[in-house]
């Protein structure tokens, strides 16, 4: 799947070492429990695979179309924890540094949108972060999500009490 400026594929052997580097960054990981090791990395790496086995679709691995250069993910994925709202299926992101600014999330996450509603026939979208990553709940307001604080929650995976566990949700309908 392309959109104007990015390549949005299925993941190559050669995205690991980016991503687990992208992964290991602490501010790229600022708004998630801690960074990953390398393991952890591979591991995601293997659970996008299968989920693009299983749906057809998944976070796909994004390429600016330019340069070919990794930078990071976007896409869907079923989310199955614990919650009011669950199981639901997330559009999601996670770029590095270097991409930030670019409008790549926003970009990437459109086509996302579109392949949930058009191609996969989803009814809605959900996208979630902690409270205090206000860069991605932009993201999602420019997506056209919208969020109602009764629908907030504490993230069961992340420790009680942690400055993290509080959340936002957005949704959007399929128009």
């Amino acid at each position: 799947m392309n959109t104007e400026r990015l390549v949005m594929r299925r993941w190559r052997k050669s995205d690991r070492e980016p991503f687990a580097r992208l992964n290991a960054d602490p501010e790229v990981m600022e708004h998630f429990v801690a960074p990953m090791s390398r393991e952890q990395s591979d591991l995601m790496v293997d659970k996008i695979e299968r989920a693009f086995d299983r749906d057809g679709f998944g976070l796909w691995a994004l390429e600016v179309r330019e340069s070919g250069a990794f930078i990071g993910f976007a896409g869907l994925a079923l989310q199955t924890f614990d919650a009011h709202f669950t199981p639901a299926m997330e559009v999601g992101w996670r770029l590095a540094r270097n991409a930030w600014g670019h409008g790549y999330a926003t970009e990437a996450g459109r086509a996302a949108v579109g392949h949930a509603f058009e191609s996969a026939g989803l009814a809605e979208l959900v996208s979630m972060t902690s409270v205090t990553n206000v860069r991605s709940q932009s993201v999602m307001r420019r997506l056209g999500m919208t969020r109602d604080p009764a629908d907030d929650f504490l993230h069961p995976s992340v420790p009680e009490g942690h400055r993290l566990q509080p959340h936002v949700l957005y949704r959007l309908k399929r128009p």
